[in-house]
């Protein structure tokens, strides 16, 4: 394995702007990208190389690869397969069939090269897709890990800081469970730099959040950007970069990822985003945070949402 060696399977606008958010983190050594489409993946390379000329941008090498580039990654990042396109029902969940014949197709090159490599999952539905890569291909589950809701919960934490006028990095808390309609947000572990959220009107000096009003547009975010410019590709882009940071350093951040529950949370045989540790081996273990009683049953609802579609995909 060479370390901050890092592939992207799939050069389309996922695949693309994730490898420049990872080139600008300074972290990578050396980024291939990978594509069906080689001239395509070609482009997209050179195009990025030429601003390692800048004293500003980190020297990277960044080429044109194969799945052989996989056999010494440090971290494979799967962007490829189709994704929703305005003017069609733009649920995630739609592209299951089109995205799993996909992933397994990936995950069974990839796997003729290396089983050592942090492979990051990131194209919907992102939950289903990384159940299938945890438990189809004898690979070690926690080398996989799903982009999940860490998205959706720097959406959280960007509506809640816009609305009390703090930095969002000082916004606390997650929202778990699917990436996809039955996602919700864990208010009771919501805090703004300590201050419990329902405390922090009167702090502030404002009127109480509307809390259904900041869950519906956290879940209707991506439609809406979809919807207005034809894709979505920077937010997921950074929270790649985010997930990669955390492995090549080292860091045990805990964020919200999707992985395959064992009977955490009273889970089983689905993959939903909980909060996890994510060191330089993958996932090093699912952090059991308190939750309310709802907020329980709340994750244990989209467990089975998420479990339900596996079942009609399942091998």
């Amino acid at each position: 394995m060479i370390k901050h060696k890092v592939c992207i399977i799939g050069a389309g606008m996922v695949g693309s702007a994730t490898m420049m958010a990872v080139l600008n983190s300074g972290l990578a050594a050396e980024i291939v990208l990978i594509d069906e489409n080689e001239e395509k993946a070609e482009g997209e390379a050179q195009d990025a190389f030429h601003t390692t000329s800048f004293a500003y941008v980190p020297n990277v090498r960044i080429k044109k690869g194969s799945y052989e580039d996989c056999r010494d990654s440090q971290i494979i990042i799967m962007c490829a397969g189709p994704s929703a396109k305005p003017g069609q029902n733009l649920d995630r969940r739609l592209l299951l069939g089109a995205n799993a014949a996909v992933k397994r197709s990936v995950m069974e090159r990839i796997t003729q090269h290396t089983k050592d490599a942090i492979i990051i999952i990131v194209s919907n539905p992102v939950d289903i897709l990384t159940f299938i890569a945890q438990n189809e291909f004898n690979y070690p589950k926690e080398k996989i890990i799903g982009t999940g809701t860490l998205l959706d919960t720097a959406r959280m934490r960007r509506i809640i800081g816009e609305y009390f006028l703090v930095d969002t990095k000082n916004v606390h808390g997650y929202v778990l469970g699917e990436h996809g309609s039955s996602a919700f947000i864990t208010w009771s572990l919501c805090n703004l730099g300590g201050i419990p959220i329902d405390q922090c009107a009167e702090k502030f000096g404002t009127k109480a959040i509307d809390k259904d009003k900041i869950l519906q547009d956290v879940k209707e975010a991506g439609m809406k950007i979809l919807m207005a410019k034809g894709y979505t590709n920077y937010g997921i882009a950074e929270s790649v970069a985010r997930i990669t940071k955390s492995i090549i350093l080292n860091e045990l951040s805990i964020l919200p990822v999707s992985t395959t529950l064992n009977g955490e949370y009273g889970l089983k045989d689905t993959a939903v985003s909980v909060p996890c540790i994510i060191g330089q081996e993958g996932i090093k273990s699912v952090l059991d945070v308190p939750l309310t009683s709802f907020e329980k049953e709340q994750l244990m609802d989209s467990g089975r949402v998420v479990q339900e579609m596996i079942k009609t995909i399942i091998k």
